[in-house]
């Protein structure tokens, strides 16, 4: 049942990709990021006002942190989705495993062992692969940015980890990941130009972006409450899979054989990493990772 929920995420979280490039041209990165946000503000809000729960928190800043690097990865995810063929976009985003070993091995003092060097060192060799028929194809700025969204995203992790262990509930930090996510995102949009009109063409691809992840979201969290980090994670990259099958059923993407090594180094190197976390999880110290946050 672990592995069906975590199915069903990932072909939702391909689906969100792929309806907003299918906006491509339409809105923004920053667009995209406000309009999914707001759709996960209000299903949130809604899910509060009928269950009645407080927002009131003492953790403002954890909140804070949480929502702009979160907001960062999103932004910056939508942008290579936008740029790049899909699979090698969500494929950047999924480093966020490999740079969260890296941050909890530094910024939690942990030793670097053989498993975490080994997850560290395969997964950016995996990066270069995958990052060298972009830079060949002059789609190095998008590459870069797809990176970044992996990175943040790990950034983002740790601060919902400290939130957890501070005793916030899963559902206020999402109405306040949320919450940032659509006002930064709106403030961050006069960087990219005007705002774009929402039309009666357009305005169901937006729903469904938002709709989707949100959905995603909550299936995520059901295949990780009930299962295994790596069994889940595992499950988790069947997002590439479909991705990849969306890429050259609806937008003609053809990517070259040392693409498809990288992705496929890069997603053992993942695993790799998730192995090493929830070993080390069991002593209380490196945060546990799901597969897709922002």
């Amino acid at each position: 049942m672990t592995s069906s929920w975590m199915l069903v995420a990932g072909a939702l979280f391909a689906l969100m990709g792929t309806l907003a490039k299918m906006l491509s041209g339409q809105f923004s990165s920053t667009e995209l990021a406000m309009y999914r946000s707001l759709v996960g503000l209000l299903a949130i809000g809604a899910f509060l006002m009928l269950r009645r729960e407080t927002l009131r928190t003492p953790f403002w800043q954890g909140h804070f942190w949480r929502g702009v690097t979160g907001t960062i990865s999103l932004v910056a995810s939508f942008y290579a989705m936008l740029h790049l063929p899909l699979a090698l976009a969500l494929t950047l985003n999924y480093t966020s495993p490999i740079w969260l070993t890296l941050l909890s091995a530094l910024l939690l003092k942990e030793r670097f062992n053989a498993r975490v060097i080994f997850a560290i060192a395969l997964g950016f060799v995996g990066v270069a692969m995958l990052l060298r028929p972009a830079f060949a194809s002059d789609q190095a700025v998008a590459g870069i940015v797809g990176l970044a969204s992996g990175f943040f995203a790990a950034c983002a992790y740790v601060n919902v980890k400290k939130l957890g262990e501070a005793g916030e509930p899963a559902w206020r930090v999402v109405f306040y990941f949320s919450l940032v996510g659509t006002v930064g995102s709106a403030l961050a949009q006069p960087l990219e130009g005007a705002f774009h009109p929402v039309n009666a063409g357009n305005l169901w691809l937006l729903l469904g972006v938002g709709l989707s992840a949100t959905l995603a979201q909550l299936a995520m969290t059901k295949a990780y409450h009930s299962g295994s980090t790596v069994v889940v994670g595992a499950f988790a990259y069947s997002t590439v899979i479909f991705a990849a099958i969306a890429g050259v059923f609806f937008f003609d993407e053809q990517l070259p054989p040392l693409a498809w090594i990288g992705m496929l180094v890069i997603i053992i190197s993942g695993l790799l990493a998730k192995w090493a976390s929830e070993a080390t999880d069991k002593n209380s110290k490196l945060p546990t990772l799901p597969a897709e946050e922002d």
